[in-house]
C-alpha cells in the first residue's frame, strides 16, 4: 500500500505524542499495584462484526511502550472480523501492557470502524466504475491514522491537506470574484512559484461546469450537490475532457445513483467524520 503520508517517523512520533497525552508522568495506577516484575498476557478481542484496521499500529505502539513486548499477530489489517475473533496476542510486562491499551483501543476502534463503513461503501457502488474518496473532515491530529484506514477498507485518499492539491472551492471562487479570475490566479501563483499541483475546481450547477471548461487548465471538476440528473448532464458535457468529482451530501440511499451517473470519483466526508467505532477490548488472559 503506498501512502506517501504514511512513514515510520510520523508513526512513531504521533505515538510518542499520544503516549505523552496519556501517561504523563506515569501510569499510577498500574504502579501502585502491580510489581514490576509481573508478566502477563493479553488478548485483543474483536466485539463487532467489521474489517479491522489498526494492527500494525497498535504493534508498533506496544514497542513503543516497551521493546520487550512480545506481540503474535493472528489477525491482519484489511481482513473481516466477526464477535469473538483473536486480532492478536501481547506477552510481557503488565504495567507495560496496561500503559499502551487505551492508545492501542482508540487507534483500532476508530481506525477499524472507518476502514468498516469504507468496505460497505465501496460494495455499494461496485461495478459502476466509480471510485470512492475520502475528504479532509478528519479529526485534528489524527488526519494520518483516518486515511490509512479509509486506504484499508479499499477506498482512495484525497488531498491529504491543503499544500498537495489545489481545489477552488465556492468560497474560493467568491472571494475571488468568479471562476476566471480564480483560475488564472491559481496557474499565475503556480508558474510563479515553480509548483506542480493538480487543481480541481468545485462547481455548482452547469452554467459553473462550462465556464471551467471554457477556461480550461484544470485536471479535475468537482460537481457539487447535484441531482443524479443534473450530474448526468455535466458529465456528459465534461465529455472525458476532466475527471469528474461527485461531492455534498451523498448518502447510503443515494450513493449508487451517483455513481451511475459516470462520474470519476465520490468523495464521501462521513468516511471520517461520522463513522461509528468497532467494538474492540484488550483482556488479561492465560
Amino acid at each position: 500500500m503506498n501512502l506517501p503520508y504514511l512513514t515510520e517517523q510520523k508513526l512513531t512520533g504521533f505515538i510518542r505524542a499520544a503516549l505523552e497525552e496519556d501517561l504523563g508522568e506515569g501510569d499510577h495506577s498500574s504502579l501502585s499495584c502491580i510489581p514490576r516484575e509481573i508478566q502477563s498476557k493479553a488478548r485483543l478481542i474483536i466485539k463487532d462484526k467489521g474489517i479491522i484496521a489498526g494492527l500494525s499500529l497498535a504493534e508498533m505502539i506496544f514497542h513503543q511502550v516497551d521493546p520487550d513486548l512480545r506481540v503474535e499477530m493472528i489477525m491482519e489489517d484489511g481482513q473481516s472480523a466477526t464477535v469473538g475473533d483473536t486480532g492478536l496476542l501481547v506477552n510481557g510486562r503488565a504495567q507495560s501492557i496496561l500503559s499502551a491499551e487505551r492508545l492501542v483501543l482508540n487507534c483500532l476502534q476508530r481506525m477499524s470502524g472507518i476502514a468498516t463503513y469504507t468496505h460497505y461503501l465501496t460494495g455499494l457502488i461496485k461495478g459502476t466504475g466509480a471510485k470512492l474518496l475520502d475528504t479532509r473532515k478528519t479529526t485534528p491530529n489524527f488526519r494520518m491514522l483516518e486515511k490509512w484506514a479509509v486506504a484499508i477498507g479499499g477506498g482512495m485518499n484525497h488531498r491529504f491537506g491543503l499544500y498537495d492539491m489545489i481545489i477552488l472551492k465556492d468560497n474560493h471562487i467568491d472571494f475571488a470574484g468568479g471562476i476566471e479570475k480564480a483560475m488564472k490566479r491559481c496557474r499565475d501563483y503556480l508558474a510563479k512559484n515553480h509548483l506542480s499541483l493538480k487543481i480541481e475546481v468545485e462547481t455548482r450547477n452547469i452554467a459553473e461546469v462550462k465556464e471551467v471548461i471554457k477556461t480550461g487548465g484544470v485536471d479535475r471538476i468537482m460537481l457539487d450537490n447535484m441531482t443524479p440528473t443534473v450530474m448526468k448532464e455535466a458529465v456528459a458535457i465534461i465529455n472525458g475532457q476532466y475527471e469528474t468529482e461527485a461531492s455534498g451530501g451523498i448518502t447510503e440511499a443515494t450513493i449508487r445513483g451517483v455513481a451511475e451517473t459516470g462520474v470519476d470519483f465520490i468523495s464521501v466526508g462521513a468516511l471520517t467524520h461520522s463513522t461509528k467505532s468497532l467494538d474492540i477490548s484488550l483482556k488479561a488472559t492465560d
